[in-house]
């Protein structure tokens, strides 16, 4: 299969170094400094299991997804519009997007602008860029898809290829599960700095309680929206940090490089959906404000 990594971040590269080290045909859409070192040497695929180079195509235009069957879809939610626009115009007719993003509305957007099929999926993998060209894997790393004629032959080709694939009726409520830890582990390793496992690993603290009002706050919001949340998705917040312990946040890694951060799709839409329905999210509203008066301090700093 031809396949193409809109956005190769950390996720899009691991992701796609595992559908190339099985033979398949990927290339990476990325910032040049990643594309020129994938180039020369290569992706250094760093996994829990294994260390490997994977030699595969990599471009910093949009043009690269031409001919690509399948597109994996993976900037940041701030750039869903732009992105989409960009490579509308060289993708296959029967290209199938993939949407491996954080927020729940991503998709939708997507398929507004697009006449391709657009499936929403679930990412659970912890990863991070270590440097150009050399992708660090935490843990996991399955998928869980929306249901289409495409569906269960992408479920059988990446599980070749080492990636589970869950082809659910749910993804919407399985979107809304992983948006609570979202809200929870994005915010908090970005405004401390810390791993997951060192954020939970705080005796007297009581981090469990603090983590509890923002899921029920995000909880609140979505069974006023009618999601079927998937049972478990509460008690399901303190263990991510056992499976994820080194993983530190893509708001926190945004933060690091002085990009942009995603709160806005995380946090940010739990306080306006909140507002919308008449629910308080003071939980919510207080790290997202807080994650953007960082952001302003890292960009003062910059600029100084």
């Amino acid at each position: 299969m031809r396949i193409a990594v809109m956005g190769a971040g950390a996720v899009g590269c691991y992701y796609g170094g595992m559908l190339a080290r099985a033979g398949h045909e990927v290339v990476l859409v990325a910032r040049a400094a990643h594309v020129e070192a994938v180039r020369r040497d290569g992706l250094l695929l760093d996994t829990l299991s294994f260390s490997e180079r994977v030699r595969l195509q990599a471009d910093t235009e949009p043009s690269g997804v031409q001919g690509a069957q399948c597109v994996l879809f993976c900037v940041k939610s701030t750039d869903t519009e732009s992105a989409g626009q960009a490579m509308k115009p060289y993708l296959a007719p029967d290209a199938v997007v993939l949407s491996l993003q954080n927020g729940v509305d991503n998709a939708e957007r997507l398929q507004t602008m697009l006449a391709h099929t657009v499936l929403p999926a679930v990412v659970y993998v912890a990863a991070g860029m270590a440097g150009p060209g050399h992708v660090r894997h935490h843990g996991r790393g399955e998928l869980v898809i929306a249901p289409a004629p495409q569906s269960q032959a992408i479920a059988q080709t990446f599980a070749a290829a080492g990636i589970p694939v869950q082809v659910s009726d749910n993804v919407a409520g399985a979107l809304w599960a992983k948006l609570v830890l979202n809200c929870v582990y994005n915010p908090l390793s970005a405004l401390t700095g810390l791993a997951y496992g060192a954020i939970v690993d705080s005796p007297g603290l009581n981090v469990p309680r603090m983590m509890d009002d923002i899921v029920q706050e995000c909880l609140a919001v979505a069974h006023a929206k009618g999601i079927a949340l998937p049972a478990g998705t509460a008690d399901a917040v303190l263990p991510l940090a056992a499976s994820m312990s080194t993983q530190i946040s893509s708001t926190a890694q945004d933060l690091a490089r002085g990009r942009p951060t995603e709160i806005d799709h995380l946090n940010g839409y739990i306080v306006r959906q909140g507002e919308a329905l008449g629910i308080a999210t003071p939980a919510n509203r207080m790290l997202q404000t807080l994650v953007h008066l960082r952001e302003k301090q890292m960009a003062t700093q910059a600029n100084t």
